[in-house]
């Protein structure tokens, strides 16, 4: 299979269309969207990716009115989360419609829902014309890809298409909450903060997810976002110690003596986050063998980097 690599939201649009894969960009990190109702596209994404299939998708919409096809109710609490963060990097849980396949939710009877506020992402799903299906657009396992090159490394030749538009903003996958109970839920960390949740919903509360429990929603079941490298956490540069190919990334400027490192230091949480999955890409393009990383404070942004962290560091 040839991939078509093109800046054309219409072309691309045509692909998925075709019950093809195409990668596409949004704010967090590139998708790889599958026409939401096509069973048989869907599990295209699983074949490719080498995804869990008890792992879920997510439904990517340029409007609301796609939301009717899509769940079967919007909750109380979905709809002031709407209101404050949508469109945004904020996937909300929902009990899903009749209309979704189950291969989409991995047999589950909710379906999580975002709508993308990156301009040419929002071009693309109107091109589509209806709701994508989406994860990742990565190897199961890999970095989340932020720019159009980190998914051809991937995934060329393996999919139809891959519209460019240009790196990712956030860098981390978006924040997830499950409106479905009486109380929202985190689910998992991102850009969209839990103070900032918490400014609009005060009685949110953070998942507790147990090991034997079905996935409610990408990126909390398995090890995700973890390079060919060994991750090791430090709270300081001073704890490196110096290892032939080996690098850092942090807030922290490593001590002059270091210059064998391989170096990425950060200006601020923000930086570190948009930063974070690009520098696991470059190392492995180095062949570097230890990656120290380190840990930040778990608010705000932070929390969502530490869980990236963490799940890039597990053996």
């Amino acid at each position: 299979m040839t991939t078509k690599v093109t800046a054309s939201t219409k072309e691309a649009a045509r692909f998925l269309l075709k019950d093809e894969l195409v990668a596409f960009p949004t704010e967090t990190v590139y998708g790889l969207g599958a026409n939401i109702f096509s069973e048989e596209a869907v599990h295209k994404i699983f074949r490719v990716k080498g995804r869990p299939a008890q792992n879920p998708l997510i439904a990517h919409i340029s409007n609301l009115t796609e939301l009717i096809l899509l769940v079967k109710r919007v909750t109380a609490s979905a709809e002031k989360l709407i209101d404050a963060f949508f469109p945004g990097p904020l996937t909300l849980v929902l009990p899903k419609s009749k209309y979704v396949p189950y291969v989409v939710t991995s047999g589950l009877d909710t379906i999580g829902v975002r709508m993308p506020s990156h301009q040419v992402a929002q071009a693309f799903l109107k091109a589509c014309g209806v709701s994508v299906a989406a994860p990742s657009a990565n190897l199961s396992g890999r970095p989340s890809p932020t720019t159009w090159q980190n998914v051809e490394a991937d995934l060329d030749g393996l999919i139809s298409c891959i519209l460019k538009g240009g790196r990712s903003e956030v860098g981390l996958e978006s924040t997830i909450v499950d409106c479905t109970g009486k109380a929202p839920v985190l689910l998992r960390a991102g850009a969209i903060t839990l103070e900032q949740l918490q400014e609009i919903t005060p009685a949110i509360k953070l998942a507790e997810i147990s090991d034997d429990e079905p996935a409610r929603c990408p990126g909390t079941k398995y090890k995700h976002y973890a390079p060919d490298a060994k991750v090791v956490l430090i709270d300081a540069p001073s704890e490196i110690h110096p290892e032939p190919s080996s690098a850092y990334i942090g807030i922290e400027q490593p001590e002059a003596s270091a210059d064998s490192l391989i170096t990425c230091s950060c200006v601020s949480i923000e930086e570190y986050a948009h930063q974070l999955f690009h520098f696991f890409r470059e190392c492995d393009k180095k062949q570097v063998r230890t990656i120290f990383c380190q840990r930040v404070a778990k608010t705000g942004l932070g929390l969502a980097l530490m869980d990236r962290l963490t799940r890039a560091a597990m053996k």
